[in-house]
This record gives structure tokens, C-alpha cells and sequence, in this order.
């Protein structure tokens, strides 16, 4: 880390668990509330979820892993690693069949 001017206040840490546990909580009901929905509600659910899911992603790597207090290629050098991994499963994914991506 650069110094400790930029390091979170327990409070701060407090305050990312309860958001981290709300949006649980709302992905959680959005997967039970998705049963009595119609056919345009239910293909909505899915992209709700990863995008609720991407928020949390980034609100534990930025906080918790301290990559928002990095430098900036610390974080770069995260960010592209995490780009070719998600390449690389949805090439594995289409290589198997699993998945048509054009």
C-alpha cells in the first residue's frame, strides 16, 4: 500500500458488510420472486443477478482486497487477469458446447 493515509475506518467496513448483505438479501428474494413472474420478468432475472453480483465483486475487491488504495497498475494488473480468466471460461464453454457466443 501507498501509506496508511487511505486505509478504511472500521466504520467504513461496517457500513460495506451491511450494503454487501442488503444486496444478498435482494438477490435472494429477486431468485424467489422470479417463480411467479411471466416469461419477459424471468429474462430479466438473470442479467439482475449478474449485475448485483459484478457490484459485490467490486465492492469486496475495491475494499476489502484494498485495490481501490492501490496504485494504479496494482490494479490494472487485477483487472486484465480477471478479463482473460472470464475469456478463457467462456472459450472453455463454447469449446464444450455449453455455450454459443456468436
Amino acid at each position: 500500500m501507498a501509506g496508511g493515509a487511505h486505509h478504511p475506518q472500521p466504520r467504513q467496513y461496517v457500513m460495506i458488510a451491511i450494503v454487501l448483505a442488503v444486496l444478498t438479501a435482494a438477490e435472494v428474494a429477486l431468485f424467489y420472486l422470479e417463480a411467479g413472474v411471466d416469461a419477459i420478468g424471468q429474462s430479466l432475472t438473470v442479467p439482475a443477478l449478474l449485475i448485483l453480483s459484478a457490484l459485490k465483486f467490486y465492492l469486496v475487491v475495491a475494499m476489502f482486497m484494498h485495490l481501490r488504495f492501490e496504485k494504479r497498475l496494482l490494479s490494472r494488473f487485477f483487472t486484465s487477469g480477471a478479463i482473460l480468466a472470464g475469456a478463457l471460461y467462456l472459450i472453455t464453454l463454447a469449446a464444450l458446447g455449453a455455450v454459443v457466443l456468436f
